[in-house]
């Protein structure tokens, strides 16, 4: 099937697809699936020689989004247990794409595509290799690295601090965690002298609070003789986790040795922000919910909260009557996880019977 027979027949699928979903409403009890993962700004370039085959292109921009989908998703020591899945599988996942630009420049090819992914056959793949994925939750973090020079008996903080000064000199599109540094301050640079002898365990709060944020992360970054050892302070709002490592024979004054060492250092805090928000995909809690079949926008706003739930694994209407809608939920968490989400989203659910309401 060539490229250009796919986009027109995807086309007057698309056109279909609109009515074919009002059928589903009405008259379906299966078959309404939770949210999609959706990769944008997939970008691909091939010359256009005598092999030229778009739909290789395109193929390539398929494994190109779903690898970013799993980078997104999981922690960077789960990387390698995703290395040899078939093209063919990739595209089993795959619910729609879309071409957002193209063109010819100088005899080469360019395509930016968009990739949307059936989550719930994300999540049963991720589950066979044994992987729990993340919750997708983007956050602003204060990242505050100190270097205390041990061999020169040297204090190195802002701009003196390399660390510092490249942190965010490489950015990747699959980071969850966005970072701020602190603004070069005389008062905090004394303030971090002053308690030096006690760095460990001073709490950084007279120079956290004037950022106004919940998270952040302190790098104390020890050098000495040929080790780097590094303590790791990683606050949110309800978590404080302390993390070590070390590094040996590195340079921090060479380009290759910094980008090594703070990727490293940005692998060890995404896993950790991942883990705080880690799906645990085997528990399937099954719910029953009855919403009264009398407002209509008030059903399409459920079912749109449904579907940007990232621990609804999936959801279907099972019934419905005159009076009552009835949704089975299948929820990766806790019946009290699941409470406690409704309540945020100002629902008020009624659980004292098998089948829940909301009143």
């Amino acid at each position: 099937m060539t490229f250009k027979f796919c986009m027109h027949y995807l086309n007057r699928l698309y056109i279909f697809f609109p009515i074919l979903s009002l059928i589903i409403f009405f008259f379906s009890t299966t078959g309404v699936k939770a949210k999609s993962f959706e990769i944008n700004n997939i970008e691909i370039s091939k010359p256009f020689e005598n092999n030229f085959d778009k739909n290789k292109v395109i193929d390539t921009g398929f494994e190109k989004a779903f690898l970013e989908l799993i980078y997104i998703l999981t922690k960077s020591y789960d990387h390698k247990k995703l290395t040899s899945i078939k093209l063919n599988e990739i595209k089993g996942m795959i619910e729609t794409f879309s071409i957002q630009e193209e063109k010819f420049i100088n005899q080469v090819y360019f395509v930016t595509l968009g990739v949307s992914f059936n989550k719930r056959k994300i999540f049963d793949y991720l589950e066979k290799k044994n992987i729990y994925p993340s919750q997708i939750k983007k956050e602003k973090f204060l990242f505050i690295p100190i270097i205390i020079d041990e061999n020169n008996n040297e204090l190195k903080v802002f701009s003196k601090n390399p660390i510092y000064k490249n942190w965010n000199a490489k950015t990747q599109s699959y980071e969850l965690i966005e970072y701020l540094l602190p603004s070069e301050d005389l008062e905090d640079l004394n303030l971090i002298k002053k308690n030096l002898e006690i760095i460990e365990t001073y709490d950084f709060s007279e120079i956290t609070k004037k950022y106004f944020l919940n998270n952040f992360i302190i790098s104390l970054i020890y050098l000495s003789n040929n080790e780097i050892k590094v303590l790791s302070k990683i606050y949110n709002e309800k978590n404080e986790i302390i993390k070590n490592n070390s590094f040996k024979n590195l340079n921090l004054n060479k380009d290759k040795d910094i980008s090594f060492f703070r990727n490293e250092l940005k692998n060890l805090f995404e896993d950790t922000w991942k883990k705080i928000n880690e799906i645990n995909s085997s528990i399937k809690l099954s719910i029953i919910i009855k919403l009264k079949n009398d407002n209509l926008i008030k059903s399409s706003q459920f079912e749109l909260d449904l579907e940007n739930m990232e621990l609804v694994n999936d959801y279907s209407i099972q019934k419905f009557n005159k009076e009552f809608i009835f949704y089975e939920i299948l929820f990766n968490g806790t019946v009290q996880n699941f409470i406690n989400i409704m309540k945020n989203k100002n629902y008020n659910l009624n659980t004292e019977k098998k089948i829940w309401t909301i009143e």
